[in-house]
């Protein structure tokens, strides 16, 4: 695994992080413990434009102990692998290699089972987890009732501070036994006397009370450090007046919006909204695409294992309701082009390869889907055939013909590459 943070440079970046942290521990700023700050406040003061300056992060006491604990591997039970090991700072918070799924366990040879998502930009603007309960399915699938909201691909988690608990017991990541062996290390770490000093002297007495203030200091850490949302890519300036898009660029737009051809901007919405902020090209809504079976997954070497989204293995409340299986969240197209691995099973490790999928499965379907014994295509081959039927097959272009023409070509491809990285942060005009 070429994980962002080994053991021996990641004491070095804990200390380093230690040393920057603690000039904003003890000034007194937004004590965040005392009130906490909601996250649609955070939100809303989110920048909307690009970051002008680059000034000295100033964090709550919360938010600077979350960053110490953001990047610290010691708190895993290999003692290599922090959170900033799959969510790299340096790859957009996403994954800093093209594996499938990344590698945990306490000997780090462990392999998930879904590919590890970014978390720039989602924690901005993402609603609760919400599903109207219509009375059929294309009722409920209607804009209006579609399920929405929550983290994670299956959107199980409604706070940051869950979202950030999973991993520390999740074998496959950082393998922890209990709160209690989570609560130890924090107890032995480099910044426990600031963990005491800003939640009480007998914070570790209670591992599950400790805990949980960990998990919130982590939340109030992603949300207020701007690198997890800084709006610098060349299309914010572009949506600002200060930079101009190519006419390959603009070509690319104009096919990803195009309702009729790639009809991208349906789901990863590229429009301001009503107050001016710069879009985040997810709708937060979910999705069944039928993306192929992965064999690169060790789980799937098990035909009889399925990842079905919303209905499991990892999220149980909703089994009960077949139609949301096989879905999965939309996720944001921000920086997209730097990454390595695309769709919740790691199925693609080209961008390009990823949208020639989007336009070509169901015109040219023996491109990506294997053969039956019989020769025939097996179109959906990831879920069980039952729920098949739930896979989107009535929007553009998911409504293309077997041997019909796909909505792109190779030069519509480029083009509309050449539009996504303009998503890509980091733009100097």
């Amino acid at each position: 695994m070429k994980a962002c943070l080994t053991s021996a440079t990641a004491a070095t970046v804990v200390a380093a992080v230690a040393a920057t942290v603690v000039l904003g521990l003890g000034k007194g700023v937004a004590h965040a413990q005392a009130q906490r700050i909601p996250a649609q406040a955070v939100a809303a003061s989110s920048p909307a434009t690009p970051a002008a300056t680059a000034k000295p992060v100033v964090y709550s006491d919360a938010g600077a102990l979350g960053k110490l604990l953001f990047h610290d591997p010691a708190l895993s039970a290999s003692g290599r692998m922090s959170c900033a090991t799959c969510h790299s700072p340096a790859h957009a918070y996403g994954p800093p290699n093209g594996l499938a799924a990344q590698l945990g366990g306490a000997d780090l040879r462990t392999q998930g089972t879904r590919a590890v998502p970014t978390l720039r930009y989602v924690l901005d603007r993402t609603p609760v987890w919400t599903h109207a309960q219509a009375a059929s399915f294309s009722e409920r699938f209607e804009d209006d009732n579609a399920p929405s909201g929550g983290f994670g691909w299956d959107g199980r988690f409604n706070r940051l501070s869950e979202q950030a608990t999973f991993p520390l017991f999740n074998p496959g990541e950082m393998a922890n036994r209990d709160a209690a062996s989570v609560v130890a290390k924090l107890a032995r770490a480099p910044y426990a006397a600031r963990f005491r000093q800003v939640y009480g002297d007998t914070v570790f007495d209670s591992p599950q009370v400790a805990l949980r203030q960990a998990m919130a200091a982590i939340e109030r850490y992603e949300l207020e450090a701007p690198d997890f949302h800084p709006y610098t890519s060349k299309f914010d300036y572009y949506l600002d007046g200060k930079a101009q898009l190519t006419a390959s660029e603009r070509r690319g737009k104009q096919l990803f919006d195009d309702p009729n051809g790639g009809n991208c901007a349906s789901c990863h919405i590229d429009q301001p909204g009503a107050n001016g902020a710069h879009p985040l090209f997810t709708d937060f809504q979910f999705e069944a695409l039928g993306v192929p079976r992965n064999p690169e997954l060790r789980v799937n070497r098990d035909p009889a294992y399925h990842d079905e989204g919303l209905c499991g293995p990892l999220r149980h409340d909703l089994s009960a309701d077949p139609t949301l299986c096989g879905l999965f969240k939309t996720p944001t197209l921000r920086n997209v082009a730097t990454r390595q691995v695309f769709f919740h099973n790691g199925r693609f490790h080209t961008l390009r390869d990823a949208l020639r999928f989007y336009v070509e499965r169901d015109t040219n379907p023996e491109k990506w889907y294997p053969r039956d014994r019989q020769g025939q295509v097996v179109k959906f081959d990831d879920l069980p055939p039952d729920l098949r039927r739930n896979v989107d097959t009535t929007d553009a272009p998911l409504t293309g013909k077997l041997g019909g023409k796909p909505v792109w070509n190779a030069h519509d491809i480029d083009d509309v590459i050449a539009f996504l990285k303009t998503l890509d942060d980091g733009y100097r005009p």
